[in-house]
């Protein structure tokens, strides 16, 4: 038999269409408002009339909007709006949560694709479980601030989920935009994030991509936790108020080439050991950070609890403030073949112009390490005892505490052209936020 094509309007009845449906059917939706929970249990399309996204799921309140229960289902140009609440039960707009087929059989949905959709609601926005090789892209989903962060759901969350590529997505008022979990070989790619906890946040995943990504007013662009081998390149984030990348228990993992703005802890939210910075790394080793901006945070690199055997060279640290926190007693060496980093605030000079300070540049001393164990000596850091134990310390260097080591600082930033350049312009929905410019000499434009 082959596949047809059915066309529906709102007073139509939709579930008997899906539950009479056979495999490689098409549903499609002319405009209207489509009430109720809809469950899709053949392999079919399920889409809009057209790309602006008129005909409306309305879940009214309660539950998922949509719940996809086969392999080779297509959802697209549809607006779905209302679903539940209830996190415990994941509600979500568009729910894929069991595998497929029969007893033992049963295997991990594949080939699902979510395209071109917008969702707004309180719940998850797409939740899929149990899922390989599935598209989710170009899709819209809005959460609701006025929910307290932890109360809502997650834009876009994957767990159990394998060779799948979310790509070109805009997430934001959810709680976080993409959330990965027990996830691998998937590929991350080209999506906007902003106004949340989270930009991406990867749990217990590997073998994954995390690419070309943008990421703007978070707590955290992109918060990376107990996983290893990922990929992290070509990633933006300004305005985070704690992290731009927040690294815990990363291992084996490459982050290049990507860009970290304006992390600063706003002053209302100051307290004691709180601060904005750009890469927070804890207890991460065995990783290589190679050609990576991070300009104006508070911090530009925190590294503790055994954050050893990495590397770090070719990056840019420009105008933080406090360049480096190293909490460790080992020595650490942020160069590599005879290339290092460029620091904004090195004072060294290169004699024989080959592009490489002559002096050696080490961002912290024993002064710096008093004062993370004891903030309260941030009073008399300009008094003539501090000036003369940091003159004691140049002079004699038996006497400074193990630490960063950049022994080949560049004289000038390798991104020179990344940082003369404005990167696109990113709006919400009401176009009226959020003027992105990744420029050093430019101000920052803000709402």
């Amino acid at each position: 038999m082959s596949a047809q094509e059915f066309i529906l309007n709102a007073s139509d009845n939709l579930q008997k269409t899906l539950d009479n449906s056979s495999d490689g059917d098409i549903i499609t939706l002319t405009e209207g408002q489509y009430f109720g929970h809809f469950v899709i249990n053949k392999q079919i399309t399920l889409r809009g009339a057209d790309s602006n996204n008129k005909a409306i799921i309305d879940a009214q309140g309660s539950g998922h909007a949509l719940t996809l229960k086969n392999s080779y289902i297509t959802i697209a140009n549809l607006n779905i709006i209302n679903w539940g609440d209830d996190l415990t039960e994941q509600d979500s707009g568009i729910y894929s949560n069991e595998k497929v087929g029969l007893n033992s059989d049963k295997k991990s949905a594949t080939g699902l694709v979510i395209e071109n959709n917008i969702l707004s609601g309180d719940g998850f926005g797409i939740w899929l479980n149990h899922v390989t090789k599935a598209k989710i892209f170009n899709n819209k989903v809005e959460g609701n601030l006025t929910l307290r962060s932890a109360d809502r759901g997650n834009g876009i969350q994957v767990a159990n989920v394998t060779h799948s590529h979310v790509y070109q997505n805009e997430t934001y008022k959810t709680r976080d935009g993409i959330y990965v979990i027990s996830s691998q070989n998937n590929l991350i790619e080209a999506n906007t994030m902003h106004n949340l906890r989270y930009g991406i946040h990867y749990m217990y995943s590997y073998d994954n991509t995390v690419k070309d990504n943008i990421a703007y007013n978070t707590r955290a662009g992109y918060a990376l936790m107990s996983s290893r081998r990922l990929t992290i390149t070509g990633n933006k984030t300004t305005n985070s108020e704690d992290y731009g990348f927040l690294l815990n228990f990363i291992t084996q993992s490459t982050f290049t080439n990507n860009h970290i703005k304006q992390v600063w802890t706003k002053p209302e939210n100051k307290v004691l050991g709180r601060d904005g910075k750009g890469l927070f790394v804890y207890n991460s080793g065995y990783n290589t950070l190679e050609n990576n901006i991070i300009d104006t945070a508070e911090i530009g690199i925190h590294l503790t609890a055994g954050s050893e055997n990495i590397k770090i060279y070719g990056n840019s640290f420009i105008n933080n403030p406090t360049q480096v926190k190293y909490v460790s007693n080992k020595k650490q060496e942020w160069s590599k073949d005879g290339r290092g980093n460029y620091w904004s605030n090195y004072l060294g000079w290169d004699m024989n112009n080959d592009g490489i300070g002559d002096a050696i540049f080490e961002p912290n001393d024993g002064i710096d390490k008093l004062v993370w164990q004891y903030p309260e000596m941030k009073m008399i850091m300009d008094s003539p005892a501090i000036l003369i134990l940091r003159w004691v310390q140049k002079q004699f260097p038996v006497l400074k505490p193990p630490g960063v080591k950049d022994s080949y600082p560049l004289m000038q930033s390798p991104h020179i052209n990344d940082l003369s350049t404005v990167i696109k312009t990113l709006e919400d929905k009401n176009h009226s936020k959020n003027i992105l410019v990744n420029n050093v000499s430019a101000k920052e434009i803000t709402r």
